[in-house]
């Protein structure tokens, strides 16, 4: 589960890359570590067309899980879209594109703490993107700050491919690599768009750094 990324690159390459008309965002500062509940970066169907704007990292958790829970802190990957609680947001209307240049996987050994090991797809960290989905929703996330309404993102996760499986065997997120996938993700129906669902080659990405909570690279 990827609950660890940086994005380091200005937003004009992902204003290129994801053909963002609007930019809503401001002076889009490096951020070397964004964490669940923050409120980072997603490129999204706006009124004018493609929009980079802030979101709040975590979409919302399905009804069963909130049982005996006061608040709901959100769920960040989403692997099971055949599931009724996500597939309400498969539509292009929902879709986001997530966009970073690393993220992280803790590596995790018996008697030893947890090092977070980043991944990005070379050295240089150019600039990619997870396929995301969002939604409007309103929910008590902190008991400090009551109920709010916030926009929400998550993203898809797939099987680890080899890269990341020595790390983390259970999955990895669900990245876009070029201008065409991005397009795809945000533009088709579902069936076409629901084969982006899987992982990268076994050589496409690499490890660019061992522990710290935050990449500068």
């Amino acid at each position: 589960m990827c609950n660890l990324y940086s994005l380091t690159k200005g937003q004009a390459a992902i204003r290129e890359i994801a053909k963002v008309m609007e930019d809503d965002t401001g002076n889009l500062a490096p951020m070397p570590a964004i964490f669940p509940d923050t409120a980072a970066p997603v490129v999204a169907q706006g009124a004018k067309g493609r929009t980079l704007t802030r979101m709040r990292w975590g979409m919302p958790t399905p009804a069963f899980a909130l049982k005996t829970r006061r608040t709901d802190s959100g769920v960040t990957n989403i692997r099971n879209t055949g599931s009724p609680h996500w597939r309400r947001w498969l539509g292009p209307e929902h879709r986001c594109v997530v966009p970073f240049t690393s993220f992280s996987e803790y590596e995790t050994r018996p008697g030893a703490p947890a090092v977070p090991i980043w991944f990005a797809l070379d050295e240089s960290r150019p600039l990619a993107f997870f396929a995301g989905i969002w939604t409007r929703w309103t929910s008590v996330r902190k008991l400090k700050d009551g109920e709010t309404t916030d926009n929400l993102f998550g993203f898809l996760t797939t099987e680890a491919n080899a890269t990341v499986g020595a790390v983390h065997p259970k999955a990895m997120p669900v990245i876009l690599t070029s201008a065409e996938d991005v397009d795809l993700w945000l533009n088709a129906p579902w069936p076409d768009a629901a084969v982006l669902q899987r992982p990268l080659d076994d050589d496409a990405l690499c490890i660019v750094a061992r522990g710290g909570r935050e990449d500068q690279g």
